[in-house]
């Protein structure tokens, strides 16, 4: 087993908002300390600057925070690197369509030819789609920005499920958290789990969680620009815990079943049923964050039945158990 040298992806000219450096702050605290005690050699870590390299006493980019960066490797080190990390990619790239740098692209392509294991985290996936490397493959990201990952680079099978894909050489992963994830993963495969659990011990997180990136998706609010559809959508939401068809929906829309269909797969990009279903499912995610009621209390109110299928939908759907869910979001009041 060997470590190896990891360069992680620093944006110095294009400007690094405080909230992704969380995200680039991941593979330093977990790459760039020596744990001797653990492994010997240690990771070898080099953060690679988009643009010149800078010198001692030189400047970075000034974020909007007043912080400024430097490094002291440039994109020409990353093919060298056993392992290259995009921590995330500017937002104007993610909303606006900005391009990223040319030279970026170019750097991520010349380190995978030359080998090099190539790495995501939360809005990263936008820059190794970018240079090709996710076409055909299954890859992750934030669940806020799945959806523009798909539509944007179609060839690339998106899944926002997950806290995690590896696939082997490239290796993607979801937003904040999920990126610690990935990057103990990465420990596992490269040093065992023994030093990967010894690593979350001291970083006093849990070695691997359960579930996905699925359990923290607000399901209960999808997007509709239908504006006809507002008063059914509200009306089936007090109503829940009974029994609802598509044509009772229909009927309260004064549709036939099958416009009603048309018009909320259009207006939301799922079925009537699904829509119930996750309507449902939010509404028990509610009630286990803020209430003590008993599961079987829980899928009665939802409208999803027994505790059994409540338990059989939130595998299904979310990934997790309703108890580990009420675990991971315990109520603070």
């Amino acid at each position: 087993m060997s470590a190896g040298s990891v360069a992680v992806v620093v944006p110095v000219d294009i400007g690094v908002p405080s909230w992704d450096l969380y995200e680039l702050s991941i593979p330093c605290t977990v790459f760039g300390k020596p744990q001797p005690d653990l492994a010997d050699p240690w990771y070898e870590l080099r953060l690679c600057g988009i643009g010149e390299p800078q010198q001692e006493g030189q400047g970075g980019s000034m974020a909007d925070n007043g912080l400024a960066l430097r490094t002291r490797y440039g994109l020409d080190d990353l093919v060298n690197a056993d392992t290259v990390i995009v921590p995330s990619v500017p937002d104007p790239c993610v909303e606006d369509g900005r391009p990223l740098p040319p030279d970026l692209i170019t750097a991520l392509r010349r380190a995978y030819d030359a080998g090099a294991r190539m790495v995501s985290l939360c809005t990263g996936a936008f820059a190794l789609a970018e240079a090709g490397l996710l076409d055909g493959r299954r890859a992750t990201a934030h669940w806020m920005h799945t959806a523009q990952l798909a539509e944007r680079y179609p060839k690339v099978h998106v899944d926002d499920s997950v806290l995690y894909v590896d696939d082997g050489d490239v290796l993607t992963s979801a937003g904040l958290t999920a990126g610690l994830d990935l990057c103990l993963h990465l420990v596992r495969r490269d040093l065992g789990a023994h030093v990967a659990n010894q690593l979350a011990r001291r970083m006093v997180v849990p070695a691997h969680r359960p579930g996905g990136q699925a359990q923290f998706i607000d399901l209960s609010v999808p997007a509709t620009d239908d504006q006809g559809l507002g008063p059914v959508l509200e009306w089936a939401r007090a109503r829940l815990d009974q029994p609802l068809t598509v044509e009772d929906l229909a009927r309260r829309a004064a549709m036939s079943p099958r416009t009603f269909y048309r018009r909320l797969q259009a207006a939301t990009g799922t079925t009537p049923l699904q829509w119930l279903l996750n309507q449902r499912l939010g509404r028990a995610q509610g009630l286990l964050e803020s209430t003590d009621l008993p599961i079987d209390k829980v899928g009665e109110l939802s409208g999803l039945g027994t505790a059994n299928n409540l338990r059989h939908h939130f595998l299904k759907q979310i990934g997790v158990s309703p108890s580990d869910y009420r675990r991971a979001f315990p109520r603070t009041g």
